[in-house]
């Protein structure tokens, strides 16, 4: 009798540290597959499709022109306003989704995971390759405004060495946003009120980023020791790093001792969130 060959054999994760990233990359033709169903599901029955992806940020952007621009008075002067809020914007946008899409790995996707049998970081990992898409349509509606405000003789800073660092900033916010992504998707398994306050924290956390002002209004309001504090805020210096490479010292700042604790920040809650999700992915089906 011929000895059948397993083409996968299953065996439970003892380690702590088992992550299986061979058995993802095997897996790499379903992420795909994923990110082509969110991407087709998110636009699906709606009139204007990936305009959307437009005219989200262009509405928020104009509302924070008009509010925190003009009545604030917090847009620093220089440049246009609305580039100033709709690069932050743009920025701030790509993070976020990539967090609140990772958050809902389990619960969003309970039912694939109780039929039929995957890597389950998968899930997790389409879901962040999914949002370059969005950003792609957003930073082509940025680079035709910019146009249109240098046609009329609006004074633009570019750095241009400085825009080779996006797909560095892009990777990082990504990478942060898959982290602590995956360890409340971990935790919304048996606590569901952290799925209540995801959107909730999100929206906080913009706030304590300088998307809605400049940093050097909070270098002013701020005392020395909680201006450091704040400058620890991983996504303060990817965002500002982010503005300074379209415009210059005026809109954004590089400070890159700060900017290299958010690696080392980014990296940990990443290393934290693989191992919170290896643990959880065992049992997550009994009680999700």
């Amino acid at each position: 009798m011929e000895e059948i060959k397993w083409t996968a054999v299953l065996k439970p994760k003892n380690k702590l540290f088992d992550f299986h990233l061979k058995e993802v990359w095997k897996y790499r033709e379903l992420i795909f597959l994923f990110v082509k169903r969110d991407f087709v599901t998110k636009y699906k029955q709606t009139i204007l499709g990936p305009a959307w992806a437009i005219i989200q940020p262009l509405l928020t952007t104009l509302v924070f022109t008009f509010v925190f621009g003009n009545i604030a008075g917090l847009a620093p002067g220089g440049i246009p306003s609305f580039l100033f809020y709709l690069c932050g914007n743009m920025a701030w946008g790509y993070f976020a989704g990539c967090l609140t899409g990772t958050a809902g790995t389990f619960t969003g996707n309970a039912a694939i995971f109780g039929k039929v049998y995957f890597p389950r970081l998968v899930s997790p990992i389409a879901n962040v390759f999914s949002n370059p898409i969005n950003f792609s349509i957003q930073m082509l509606f940025f680079v035709v405004a910019a146009v249109i405000y240098w046609l009329i003789g609006q004074p633009l800073n570019v750095q241009w060495w400085y825009l080779l660092t996006i797909p560095l900033i892009l990777l990082q916010m990504a990478t942060l946003g898959l982290g602590l992504g995956i360890i409340i998707s971990a935790l919304t398994t048996k606590y569901r009120d952290l799925t209540m306050l995801v959107g909730f924290g999100v929206s906080l956390w913009m706030y304590a980023t300088p998307v809605a002002y400049g940093i050097q209004t909070a270098q002013e309001h701020l005392s020395s020791g909680l201006f450091k504090v704040y400058m620890l805020n991983p996504t303060t210096n990817m965002v500002e790093l982010f503005k300074y490479a379209f415009m210059g010292p005026v809109g954004g700042s590089v400070n890159w001792l700060y900017y290299g604790i958010s690696w080392i920040l980014t990296l940990v809650l990443l290393f934290i969130g693989l191992m919170l999700f290896s643990r959880v992915e065992k049992t997550f089906i009994d009680t999700v």
